[in-house]
């Protein structure tokens, strides 16, 4: 049977449902499940399917317990008008190469293609409460693309609130004016000082209070869920998109089938490429997957030593989505490559926590080099990135794509193998950092400096974006780390 449990213990096996609808393991762990590459996606045909179709296909095989028309409705409301792009997720060619474009949600990055589905999927969990007044309330913790993706899909869906934190000071201006003037009844927005690290940190403490949990549920009928990457339910959708990369590749006539094909994937919180991963195991002929970081390169340092270790300086880059030192979603990954070893696990994510590092196996990291490969790019090397892109291909980078372009270009090419960089946001939602790269005038405003990157390169600002200007911001609030227990605690009373 197709179950979920805690990477920490196999005991109290859950639905895809309840797994869903929990977020975080009361344990601290994420969930996974055993059965994961049990079985294949049938790819025989996937060059003649639509987005929506490869979606119906790659969810019905890690949802086991939702329906087939449960999902069918989820999938056709996620992946709707509201997408730029019929494709959902283009593959454009880039020189030899291809990159894979995952910004044409709603909110202009890759977040999109997860958090479309998740509030769809959450509405179809309400039968696991007892409580027929319970609503959930979203936590979330953003270093900058989370958040909107997450507030402007849970937006008024009936039956959930959403709160979301992120760093002050250390997101773009248009991602802050993008929470900040989210509309909707349901939602609170509320900066921390602190860095995303401090954050993330502190929303697992809150959703491992158990005074608090229980607080929330008797006076206020709210459970807390979590719409991060370490949500089970948030992170299969993303499986979909290497699918659907693959089709296109097909479609162009690029490779034949089975060919295997290189994915570069920039990443902070590992749950971008470790659905690459996921893929894999799902039968989708991946041949290596290339973790590529900022210069906070705690991953880079992880899969060339072994060691982990987050007692290191934070660096505040201009690729904030990245900025992270504590990659979530790696734990999931330790767990596969670990063969499934829960006291493993629980031993390294221990030591994480009391001593800030740990140490993996060598035969464990042995597994995790066969796959994965990595490389990381400094401030320089992302500003030349881009300029280098646009010189060479026409093609505008963000600086967090940029970090996968530099990395992907200073690999070996593998014979006969594709490689596809994935791109996790527009560049007009960095527009100062891209003007700056690219030798254009980076003074003034973000919009100022959109209109400006327009007019020199010919693309057009998404609509969302360019429109943020003059909005008017709904959420001004700022508190401590100590303080954000008690911001949820108002929150939750106000959305009874």
């Amino acid at each position: 049977m197709n179950t979920f449990h805690s990477t920490r213990s196999t005991t109290d096996p859950l639905t895809s449902r309840q797994a869903i609808r929990q977020g975080l393991a009361p344990d601290g762990g994420l969930y996974v499940s055993d059965a994961l590459g049990a079985s294949h996606v049938d790819i025989a045909d996937i060059a003649d399917l639509s987005y929506q179709e490869i979606a119906q296909r790659v969810l019905s095989a890690l949802l086991p317990d939702f329906t087939t028309d449960e999902l069918h409705e989820c999938i056709e409301r996620a992946y709707g008008d509201q997408w730029e792009d019929d494709a959902i997720t283009p593959l454009k060619p880039l020189g030899d190469d291809y990159v894979l474009e995952l910004f044409h949600g709603p909110t202009s990055a890759f977040k999109d293609v997860a958090l479309q589905m998740l509030p769809r999927l959450m509405a179809r969990t309400t039968s696991e409460s007892d409580d027929p007044d319970e609503r959930i309330m979203i936590l979330t913790a953003t270093s900058g693309d989370t958040g909107k993706a997450a507030l402007a899909g849970f937006a008024d869906v009936p039956g959930t609130a959403i709160t979301v934190f992120y760093p002050e000071g250390k997101v773009s201006q248009v991602q802050q004016l993008q929470m900040t003037t989210q509309r909707g009844g349901n939602v609170r927005v509320c900066a921390v000082r602190g860095n995303f690290d401090d954050v993330q940190s502190a929303v697992k403490r809150i959703f491992g209070d158990r005074k608090l949990a229980n607080a929330l549920r008797d006076e206020s009928h709210v459970v807390l869920s979590s719409a991060n990457s370490i949500n089970v339910g948030r992170l299969v959708p993303q499986v979909v998109y290497y699918f659907a990369a693959y089709a296109q590749l097909l479609r162009r006539g690029a490779i034949s089938m089975g060919d295997g094909v290189e994915f570069i994937v920039p990443t902070g919180n590992f749950g971008n490429v470790l659905a690459g991963y996921y893929a894999k195991r799902l039968g989708l002929p991946v041949s290596h997957l290339v973790v590529a970081s900022d210069r906070n390169n705690v991953l880079f340092d992880f899969l060339t030593s072994g060691t982990y270790n987050r007692e290191r300086p934070f660096f505040q880059t201009t690729s904030p989505s990245m900025d992270i030192l504590v990659s979530s979603n790696l734990e999931r990954m330790l767990y596969y490559m670990s063969q499934g070893d829960t006291r493993l696990i629980n031993t390294l994510m221990n030591d994480l926590s009391h001593w800030g590092a740990f140490e993996a196996p060598e035969e464990m990291m042995a597994r995790i080099r066969s796959l994965f490969g990595c490389g990381w790019a400094d401030e320089n090397q992302v500003n030349d990135a881009i300029d280098r892109c646009w010189r060479d291909n026409h093609y505008v980078l963000d600086p967090h794509t940029a970090c996968g372009y530099y990395v992907m270009n200073r690999m070996p090419r593998q014979d006969g193998v594709r490689r596809i960089l994935l791109s996790t946001a527009s560049p007009y939602k960095f527009p100062r950092v891209v003007n700056s790269a690219l030798g254009l005038d980076a003074s003034g405003d973000d919009f100022t400096c959109m209109d400006r990157l327009s007019q020199a390169t010919g693309t057009t600002a998404p609509t969302a974006l360019r429109s943020l200007e003059g909005a008017q911001v709904r959420f001004t609030d700022v508190v401590g780390i100590g303080g954000m227990g008690e911001f949820v605690t108002a929150a939750a009373s106000a959305a009874v």
